[in-house]
């Protein structure tokens, strides 16, 4: 979806008794959009499973054919992972190229990484795909050679590209290795000084970069896209008495976010794993704000970071038209912070925290036992300053 004329697409979603559906659709078709792509129509439907062959079942291949013939569409993107023979029998129906949600991701990464540790990580997590979608890749050269003149190396098409991808994929992760080694040794010189390190994350659009420029000055892109940054960026902000955070800020998370990625960018969620605070920055605007909360959850959790003491940030209180404030629980301990990342409102309120648990983290942070109390002290509208799971390493 890089090509300079813009991709015709067409949405494809499957409702299989999840609440979510139709905000995952929504989700696909920023994301489409945000890949250079315009969308054209959206087909949906439900089915008990998928099916084995079509993913879709047949009745429905046809609606989405009629909509793909309809509109001249040049590509079918389906919001959920296929697989590679069902990817292959929906081109051969519809005969237009078909990706499904986390080819797309995958795109919209490879587009975006600009550092080359980036590229490294997104490189990665495209070759792992492919070697698992490889299959029948080479069909008119699966057998071996054979005869005079024509004996090759005693190896399919098929093997040579699996060799090749094994040896890039070693290759890569040597590289991320040396990396994370380099990533240690920085955090090791920071822990030695004293300085306190601060990971932003959040789900995909909630407004990190936007914060991260207000707190640091930091000049980082942001865009109200999903996915508008990738590359981590490290800031040191002086909160006053002599005292400074590191602030980080990361790779925004996503429902269903692809293992492969998580693997791929484990290089970088290690500032996450290693934080001594996590601001997790929450759109507090948006109407499904309590399934974003359990999705960067998840991925926490995925990761080992689940245990890391967490504030929540709830951005985007001009979209409310409510107060910047600070909600505390009855020993007065910092739950969450409401701010305006776009405007700066409440943002010195966030600065004054920060210096509050540099001064001292240990009374700082909320701690699971303490939330029921500052739960109910909260605004009913807009709810969902919701519990933490219980999470940990996996």
């Amino acid at each position: 979806m890089t090509a300079k004329a813009r991709e015709r697409a067409v949405l494809v979603s499957l409702d299989f008794g999840r609440a979510e559906s139709r905000e995952s659709l929504e989700e696909l078709r920023l994301l489409v959009e945000g890949a250079g792509a315009m969308v054209l129509a959206a087909v949906e439907g439900s089915r008990r499973e998928p099916d084995p062959a079509l993913f879709l079942g047949q009745g429905k291949v046809t609606e989405v054919a009629g909509a793909v013939a309809a509109h001249e569409a040049t590509l079918v993107v389906v919001n959920h992972d296929i697989s590679a023979v069902q990817q292959r029998n929906l081109e051969r129906e519809l005969k237009v190229p078909v990706v499904d949600r986390t080819g797309l991701i995958l795109d919209i990464f490879a587009q975006r990484a600009r550092s080359a540790e980036g590229k490294l990580q997104v490189e990665l997590a495209q070759l792992e795909r492919l070697s698992t979608r490889l299959i029948r890749g080479w069909t008119h050269l699966e057998r071996q050679k054979g005869g005079i003149g024509l004996r090759g190396p005693g190896e399919t098409q098929l093997e040579t590209d699996r060799r090749l991808i094994g040896h890039r994929v070693k290759l890569l992760k040597q590289r991320l290795d040396k990396v994370r080694s380099q990533r240690r040794t920085q955090r090791r010189a920071r822990a030695r000084s004293g300085t306190l390190n601060v990971s932003l994350v959040g789900y995909t659009n909630a407004g990190k970069s936007t914060l991260f420029n207000r707190l640091t000055n930091a000049g980082a892109y942001a865009a109200d896209q999903l996915f508008a940054t990738l590359d981590t960026t490290a800031r040191r902000l002086h909160v006053g008495g002599g005292r400074q955070v590191v602030v980080s800020d990361t790779v925004g998370f996503i429902r269903h976010l692809p293992t492969s990625l998580v693997e791929a960018f484990r290089a970088t969620l290690e500032e996450t794993i290693d934080a001594d605070l996590l601001l997790h920055v929450v759109d507090a605007s948006h109407p499904d704000r309590d399934q974003q909360i359990e999705a960067v959850e998840q991925v926490l959790s995925e990761i080992g970071a689940g245990a890391v003491p967490q504030w929540r940030v709830m951005n985007k209180v001009d979209l409310l038209g409510q107060p910047a404030r600070v909600e505390r629980d009855d020993c007065d301990r910092l739950a969450a912070v409401w701010v305006s990342a776009v405007n700066g409102e409440g943002v010195a309120l966030l600065r004054d925290a920060l210096a509050e648990f540099a001064a001292g983290p240990a009374h700082a942070v909320l701690n699971d036992s303490a939330k029921p109390a500052i739960q109910s002290a909260l605004p009913t509208e807009p709810t969902h300053v919701a519990e933490r799971s219980a999470v940990g390493a996996s």
